[in-house]
């Protein structure tokens, strides 16, 4: 029997990490919870949550290598390493802040940052997806069981390796006795309904689609980079969106796929915002106004997919994700739905995804298959990630 796996076992609480960087790569979200149970009897509590930002000139050589017309396989391979550094060292700065020492840590769930995702097989390319930060740094450093690379069994089972946390949303909200919906807005976004009265195999989870991706993107390109993100969806707060633009984007044929199904920014990315915004300015529309367009289009697109795809109809739908601070962004919604955040129900919007990182990799170490083929459409349920001890 391995020694830190034996550990694990016999303990029935135990302190993990979760780590996780999204499409927006702005940062390391680390989660340290306090977690007993497996499965359905899984508890857990929140110890520390932070989000440490990646150097400047780091996300820009990262969004280089998303593009394959700019990425060279040398710089893909150091930065693999840098950013296994980067997810230490911050792993680290939480955990102290926390008064917790780095042998206190029973085990680590990270993500890494995704830099390629091909969820169907395209011109000659398999299905794939591809995250790095090397995970070994910081079993190293923590000297503690690290699960990594938790994507690409899913894929090897049929599925298209996400989304991924709607397992982790079955555990939490599946005794529920009303039909809800999880919509978690980070760069892209994706749904978990849960009907009431469910069995896993009833929970429908996929993408919806733009998230923050081109809002975030599109005030960039309008204020030369002065502002990342629309802060508390200020500034379309005091524009018009234009509805025919946005009933236009609907007919993006990702919209129309069948589910299960994912997407990222090779659909909705840099390239895909910057023709947008090219169109609309062309339509003389001021700042605000593109802004609030591409924000009712996210909010426009998480409708569309509802009525689609799930007929059952929602009692309730909480928000998580950096969208849930995006108080234009809720108000549309609002319109349709009975709306809640993560913060209303006593959670972390911010926290959700790098807690369930760490659940996911309790799971792992549990030896409990922790995918949702009614999600990724894989072929069976399997055990994710890669266990480094």
């Amino acid at each position: 029997m391995i020694p830190s796996l034996q550990k694990l076992w016999t303990k029935n609480e135990k302190i993990g990490i979760g780590l996780m960087s999204g499409t927006s790569v702005d940062g390391v979200d680390v989660a340290v919870i306090k977690v007993s149970g497996n499965g359905l009897s899984t508890k857990y509590s929140l110890l520390a949550f932070d989000t440490i930002p990646f150097p400047e000139k780091l996300t820009e050589r990262i969004f280089n290598q998303f593009n394959p017309q700019t990425s060279s396989v040398d710089v893909l391979c150091s930065i693999n390493f840098e950013l296994g550094t980067i997810f230490k060292d911050a792993a680290e700065k939480v955990v102290e802040a926390s008064e917790l020492r780095k042998e206190d840590i029973d085990f680590i769930g990270s993500h890494g940052q995704t830099f390629y995702h091909i969820p169907k097989e395209k011109e000659g390319l398999l299905r794939s997806t591809l995250q790095l930060g090397e995970a070994s740094i910081l079993a190293q450093h923590f000297q503690c069981p690290v699960v990594s690379d938790f994507r690409v069994r899913d894929i090897a089972a049929g599925g298209e390796g996400a989304p991924l946390v709607p397992y982790i949303d079955y555990l939490m909200f599946g005794q529920q006795e009303k039909n809800i919906a999880l919509q978690n807005i980070g760069g892209i976004g994706n749904v978990t309904f849960l009907p009431k009265g469910l069995e896993k195999e009833h929970v429908i989870a996929f993408d919806t689609g733009p998230g923050n991706m081109v809002i975030d993107e599109a005030v960039k390109i309008l204020t030369g980079g002065k502002l990342q993100f629309d802060n508390e969806g200020e500034i379309a707060k005091k524009g018009t969106p234009n509805k025919e633009t946005v009933a236009r984007l609907l007919e993006n044929p990702y919209f129309s796929y069948n589910i299960p199904k994912s997407t990222g920014r090779e659909r909705f990315g840099a390239q895909y915002t910057r023709e947008l915004v090219s169109q609309l300015r062309e339509q003389q529309l001021s700042i605000e106004d593109i802004i609030a367009t591409v924000t009712m289009f996210t909010a426009a697109s998480i409708i569309d997919q509802y009525k689609r795809f799930i007929p059952q109809g929602i009692d309730e739908l909480i928000v998580s994700g950096g969208g849930a601070y995006n108080k234009t962004l809720l108000k549309y919604l609002s319109e349709s739905f009975c709306v809640k955040t993560q913060e209303d129900i006593g959670f972390s919007s911010d926290a959700k995804e790098a807690i369930a990182f760490a659940l996911l990799a309790n799971e792992t170490l549990s030896g409990n298959a922790n995918n949702l083929p009614v999600a990724t459409g894989a072929n069976e349920s399997v055990v994710l990630g890669k266990i480094i001890i």
